[in-house]
């Protein structure tokens, strides 16, 4: 068939039209920033802790026999050694043992988001853990005892977010426990101290024994929406909400990055869990 000069134009420029529409998408793209990272920090000063594991079980350390790993040159262990993955949590607990649902919160307190999240568990007449790390405990202690005035749990969650802690020595971790929980009851005096939470689910047979010597219980989850990773309120909600059964340890952060995405997910979170469980706190013991 044979095709007129007008077609062949037409056709020319179609074509021309679409080279330059896709070189102007290519170059409109470049321009645009990527999406925050996940773990994005709201301040410069900020502790920042990001590195929650996806899945239930954690890691176990290779000093099982307590031989103590000097770390870094800020206390945090280096990276030679480094546990292999396990889904042995050694004993720590992974439910609430009841029919009842935790939620419980990682990392802080966090002066930005630790104040949203207690807002809405007090629209909700929700009690939850807050799994504290000793650091952010001294530098807020008017949060803690905000905490505490709401009724809520308090947890131990090391002093700096060590994922290694667990394989270094006894006589280490346990001066690190003891150190997280002054500083909590510096802030909160009184206020009991029940539970233990490894940084990254890490767990050891030593660093249970210690957390249970100290009088705390070992606290795992087994409901991780990986809010760490900051994947957007939606995606964190959803995943909690057709995780959950009763007895379920919900696993999300107040601290430690960008956590806004975990404060607007509850907004979701709390008028489903309460329709379909009884939702509370661990509960508390004497330590």
């Amino acid at each position: 068939m044979r095709v007129s000069p007008a077609v062949r134009s037409l056709a020319t420029v179609a074509l021309v039209l679409t080279a330059l529409l896709g070189s102007a998408y290519a170059l409109g793209r470049s321009l645009v920033p990527d999406a925050p990272g996940r773990g994005v920090t709201t301040g410069a000063t900020a502790p920042h802790y990001a590195d929650q594991p996806s899945a239930g079980g954690g890691p176990s350390g290779p000093d099982e026999a307590g031989q103590d790993d000097p770390g870094g040159p800020d206390g945090q262990a280096t990276q030679s050694g480094a546990p292999d993955d396990s889904d042995e949590a050694y004993g720590a607990h992974t439910t609430t043992g009841t029919a009842t649902v935790a939620l419980t919160f990682d990392d802080g307190p966090n002066p930005h988001y630790t104040p949203q999240v207690l807002t809405v568990l007090r629209q909700y007449d929700v009690k939850a853990t807050f799994c504290v790390v000793g650091e952010n405990a001294q530098n807020h202690p008017d949060l803690i005892r905000a905490i505490v005035a709401d009724g809520h749990t308090l947890c131990n969650h090391t002093w700096n977010h060590d994922v290694r802690l667990g394989a270094r020595s006894a006589d280490r971790i346990r001066a690190d426990l003891l150190r997280t929980s002054d500083a909590i009851r510096a802030a909160a005096p009184g206020a009991p101290i029940s539970y233990y939470r490894q940084p990254g689910g890490a767990w050891t047979r030593t660093v249970v024994s210690v957390a249970e010597e100290l009088g705390m219980v070992p606290l795992h989850w087994n409901v991780d929406p990986s809010d760490w990773q900051a994947p957007g309120a939606g995606r964190i909600a959803a995943t909690v909400v057709t995780g959950v059964v009763p007895g379920s340890v919900v696993l999300l952060h107040d601290a430690g990055g960008d956590r806004q995405g975990t404060v607007d997910a509850l907004h979701r979170i709390l008028p489903d869990l309460t329709s379909r469980f009884q939702v509370g706190a661990m509960p508390t013991g004497t330590t």
